[in-house]
């Protein structure tokens, strides 16, 4: 087993709209990476999400983890995700960042992909439905190994297209290329990672031991794996949770029940559709949380 943390400029409340206060949420996420690189942790996880006010507002986690990549010694630095869809990402941007942060990092960046994080933020580049993602993915999620392997590229898809000889550069660093990953969140997803021979990027909300059949599909979908997507099968699950790590357990719990803590109810609002059964969802995990915090030791 191995650890790592997940950063993705959550600045809530007032400070969203606070140049200075977003600034700080930025250089204390820095801080963050770097504690767990002195540390010994395994992974850095970085999202990148568009116009999710307060939940997420890193826009641009290749700027961020080139930064990280100088300032950090032996962590590995994660795209969780790099969205595939070529309406948000052209593949060939996509495969030039992956690449370059592999350079920068000297073989420590791993490539996350998926196809988005909910209807508002997609809607930002017009994909009004989040269905179609879905073939893009499976098209470009192929084609990007191969832009990194071949010195005249082309290619003529259903969804992007170069049509004359490129040769999109960087390279990765040395050989081969990053561990690529794919996002899941149910057993369908999980399995289907597992026969690409992708990494699964577990970032669900259930309880670790619900985890356990999604788990199971994906290993089944690895023992199937007989032509993977890259050079060489990931075989990888990350488990993502909320911990809340203090000195004392008193100070713990009065951090977890601030009103700024519940930075998925943002996500809620912004990604699903608005009404009393999100509003309900809110309060119910509010009260959980406030419960817990007064439970005895």
């Amino acid at each position: 087993m191995e650890f790592g943390i997940t950063v993705q400029g959550h600045v809530p409340g007032a400070a969203a709209h606070d140049p200075i206060r977003e600034h700080a949420a930025f250089m204390d996420e820095i801080d963050l990476v770097r504690c767990a690189d002195r540390s010994g942790w395994k992974y850095a996880w970085t999202a990148e999400h568009h116009t999710l006010t307060e939940y997420s507002h890193l826009a641009a986690s290749d700027v961020w983890m080139g930064y990280l990549a100088a300032v950090t010694e032996r962590i590995h630095l994660g795209a969780g995700i790099f969205n595939l869809s070529p309406r948000v990402n052209h593949p060939v941007r996509n495969a030039e960042r992956a690449a370059l942060l592999d350079h920068l990092t000297a073989g420590r960046f791993e490539f996350g992909t998926g196809r988005g994080a909910g209807s508002h933020e997609l809607g930002t580049f017009m994909v009004k439905d989040p269905e179609t993602t879905r073939a893009e993915w499976d098209e470009v999620v192929r084609e990007i190994p191969r832009m990194w392997e071949q010195k005249d590229y082309t290619f003529f898809g259903q969804h992007f297209t170069v049509d004359s000889p490129r040769n999109v550069l960087p390279k990765p660093y040395l050989s081969g290329h990053p561990a690529m990953w794919l996002a899941c969140g149910n057993p369908g997803t999980f399995a289907k990672a597992g026969r690409l021979g992708l990494g699964a990027l577990g970032f669900t909300s259930a309880p670790v031991a619900d985890m356990a059949p999604l788990i199971d599909a994906y290993k089944e979908g690895i023992a199937a794996c007989d032509e993977p997507v890259g050079q060489f099968v990931n075989d990888n699950v990350l488990l993502a949770g909320a911990v809340v790590c203090m000195e004392s357990r008193e100070h713990a719990r009065e951090i977890l029940v601030r009103p700024g803590r519940n930075y998925i109810a943002t996500a809620w609002w912004l990604t699903t559709a608005p009404g009393l059964i999100v509003v309900a969802v809110v309060l119910a995990a509010n009260r959980i949380a406030t419960a817990f915090a007064r439970r005895p030791a």
